[in-house]
Parts: structure tokens; sequence; C-alpha cells
């Protein structure tokens, strides 16, 4: 009895193991869903994919729908218009001219090298009147001769970049010099440094074009070097150069262009829906050749130069798409910019003048929008300030998306972009509608 009594236990022990080495291979455990915030999941490359795939298809479409709608507009032979075009030569004379800048900054520091302290402020004065020319002359070039919009603005650029470099080339030899007068005239033994043994025997014309050559703002007396040149590097970006630059001609005379001809009237006589709807529709073309662009210069571009000259240093930008906040995207979005500016305005401000550092900032941000407005008003022949307040409204909008960021990163990163994709549309339909009135009312009886 007492065996058949045993059965049953014996029987229940056997299925339980039988359920347990069933399950033995999922185990059940607390854990979030990977969508959710909890679980701090991250890899999201699939949906990258997907994304990739959508982008595609719709370009697709656009660009049927856009060639269905108003035919084929690109002009294939653009580079025979180029040559035969008379306004576009003048850009290229002004662009041969910048030499003579260039020259002359060299001469003056060769002689403020050999020359008695007393006597230095004049030929100091005549540097900051060399940088104050080399903006005003392309200018006044530019409004005279009236060259093509486009050349216009690769020589007000050139111009810019220049004046930039000389700055910092005038301002580095300045302390150069200040240090070699202190050591000269100081009883204590130092040890010598590197910019004390190289000044001012860098004041040559091989040193000052290398640096004009070089993808940077900022003049060094002994800039990092690369090994050699790598010929499939320079293979790479040349193509990478010609494809997008191509890219960049198709998309601006296909979608762009369109657009912008059908502004007839000025945006006052639009009600609010269509100038929402046009800026809309401007909006992602607009941003797609910026992000070409962006592409183009500071990778391609500036790495090209980096290698055929061997220059070491190319952190040209850093992680500019993942900023939460304004101030984080403009540190992030040009290097060069951003180190010089740090070098040569917001320091000497802050540490030298005593200003406090949103005083540096703010000083810097105005500089910033300065340039700006120079590079569009100058090539279009007018002066307007809407790149200028473009720059500016940033200030304040900036504080807010700070505050959004602070609450939330994503949030953050978020109105960084929907900042950049609106606030440039915006300047572009004003600038085209003051270029409308100029061009086709303004002159009209």
């Amino acid at each position: 009895m007492a065996a058949t009594l045993d059965t049953p236990c014996h029987k229940g022990n056997g299925v339980f193991l039988e359920i347990k080495r069933i399950t033995k291979y999922h185990q059940f455990v607390e854990r979030p869903s990977l969508l959710s915030a909890a679980s701090g999941y991250e890899n999201y490359r699939g949906f990258l994919n997907l994304l990739y795939v959508i982008l595609g298809i719709g370009g697709c479409r656009l660009v049927i729908e856009n060639i269905l709608k108003y035919g084929l507009l690109i002009e294939f032979d653009w580079p025979i218009k180029f040559l035969k075009d008379p306004t576009n030569w003048p850009s290229a004379f002004l662009i041969v001219l910048v030499n003579f800048f260039i020259l002359f900054e060299l001469w003056l520091e060769i002689r403020l090298s050999n020359l008695h302290s007393k006597i230095k402020i004049a030929w100091i004065s005549l540097q900051f009147v060399n940088l104050i020319a080399l903006l005003v002359f392309p200018a006044v070039y530019i409004y005279h001769r009236e060259p093509n919009p486009v050349g216009a603005f690769i020589a007000v650029s050139l111009y810019t970049i220049v004046f930039l470099k000389l700055f910092s080339y005038l301002h580095i030899n300045y302390q150069c010099r200040q240090a070699l007068f202190v050591k000269k005239n100081s009883t204590i033994q130092s040890d010598v440094s590197k910019s004390e043994l190289l000044c001012p025997n860098n004041l040559t014309l091989k040193n000052l074009y290398y640096f004009m050559f070089a993808p940077t703002l900022c003049y060094d007396l002994d800039f990092p070097r690369s090994s050699g040149i790598r010929k499939g590097f320079i293979l790479r970006r040349c193509a990478e150069i010609l494809v997008l630059l191509s890219l960049q001609y198709c998309l601006s005379q296909q979608w762009m262009l369109p657009i912008l001809r059908t502004l007839d009237r000025p945006l006052n006589q639009y009600s609010t829906l269509e100038n929402i709807e046009r800026l809309l529709r401007l909006a992602l073309p607009n941003h797609l050749l910026w992000l070409i662009l962006f592409y183009v210069y500071f990778h391609s571009i500036l790495n090209l130069l980096a290698e055929l000259l061997c220059f070491g240093d190319r952190l040209f930008y850093r992680d500019w798409w993942n900023a939460t906040d304004l101030s984080e995207f403009w540190n992030r979005w040009n290097t060069s910019v951003h180190d010089f500016c740090k070098r040569h305005i917001y320091k000497p401000l802050v540490i030298q003048c005593g200003f406090n550092s949103f005083t540096g900032s703010l000083v810097v941000f105005i500089i910033s929008a300065f340039f700006h407005e120079y590079l569009i008003s100058v090539p279009l022949r007018m002066i307007r300030p809407w790149s200028f307040l473009a720059m500016m409204i940033q200030v304040p909008m900036g504080l807010i998306v700070k505050r959004i960021s602070v609450e939330n990163k994503t949030y953050g990163n978020l109105a960084v972009w929907i900042s950049l994709i609106l606030i440039q549309p915006i300047a572009i339909l004003l600038y085209i509608q003051d270029l409308f009135y100029r061009d086709y009312v303004k002159d009209k009886p």
C-alpha cells in the first residue's frame, strides 16, 4: 500500500523535472523593452539604414516629379558660358590682386623686425590700414565692375580668409617681437623658446605663402607635418569634390531656382500661408545644399590642401550634429574659425582687457555676424541686414535652446536642427525679394 501511495509523488516529480528541462533555455527576468528609455539601448543602425532607403525613394520621386513639372533645367554647358561671359573675369583679376596685400604685409613685418621700438607705431598703423583696405577694396571693385555674383562671392570669400590669416600673422609676430624684446632687456637668464629661435627667421615668402595655402586661420611658427603625400587619398578627395559640386549645381538648378522664380512680388503681398508654404518648400533643398557644401569644403577641400602641404592638424570640424544648443554648434561647426576667435579675439578681451566671458562671446558673435553679412551683401552689391540679423537672432534663440537642452538633451538637439533648417531660407527669401525689387521694379518708370 505504501508503494501505491508513493506512485503519484514520483509521477509529480517526473513532470516537474520534465518541465524544468523544457524551460531551462528560457527564464523570465525583469527586463524593459528595447525602445523604452530605461533599456539604455542605443544601437539604431538598422533604423538609420531604413532612413537612407526612405530618403532615397523620396528623393527619386521628387526628381521625377520636378522634371515632369518644370522639364530639365540643368545647363550642362556652364563651363563654356563661364569662359565666354566677360563679367566673370573681373573676379579672377580681383583674386590675383590679393597678392599685393600679402606681399605688403610681409614687407611691413620685415621692416618692423629691424626698427627701433619708438618708431614702430607708425608701421603697425600701416598694418591695420592694409587690413582695412583688404576688406574695402573688393567691395569698391565689385560695386563698380559688377561681376557675376558667384565669382564675386568666391573672390570675397578669399579676401576674407586672407584678412583673418594676415591678422593672425601680424598678431603672432607682434607677440614674438615683444617676447624677444623682454628677454633682451632682462637680466635673468632663461631658456630660449622655439618661437624665439624661429623669429624673425620666419619672415620669408615661403613661410608666409605656406600659411596662406594651409587649411588653418591661426598662424604658428612651426606647424605639425605629416609623413608624406598619399596619391590615393588625393584622388578620392578630388573625386568627391567633382561629384558633389556637380550634384550641388544640379540640385540648385533643378530644385531651388524654380522655387525662387515663383517670387514675383514682395513677400507682404502674399498671404501668411503662402509665405510659410514657400519657406518650407525652400528649407529642404537649401539644407541639403548646405550639408553638401559642408562636406565638400570642410572635409574634401581642406583635407586635400592638408595632404598636398603635408599639414598635420586636420581637425577641421567636430561633431556639431550632436550639439544640444547653438553655442555648442558654433564651437564645433568650424574649428578653424572657432580657434581663431578664441585665440585672437576672445582671450585678449577676457584675459588682457578684463571683460567678462559673456561680453567676450558677444563681441565674437557680432564680428562673426558682420562677416556673414559682408560675404553676402558685397557680391550682391546691396547692403542689407538680413544675414547679420539671422546671426544675431541666434543669441536669444541660443539661450532658449540651452534652457530646453537642460531639460532634455534630445529636445535641445532637435531645436538646433530646426533653427538651422529654417533660419537660412528666411534670409534667402528676403534677399531674393530685395534683388527682385532692385532689378525689376526700382528701375521701371
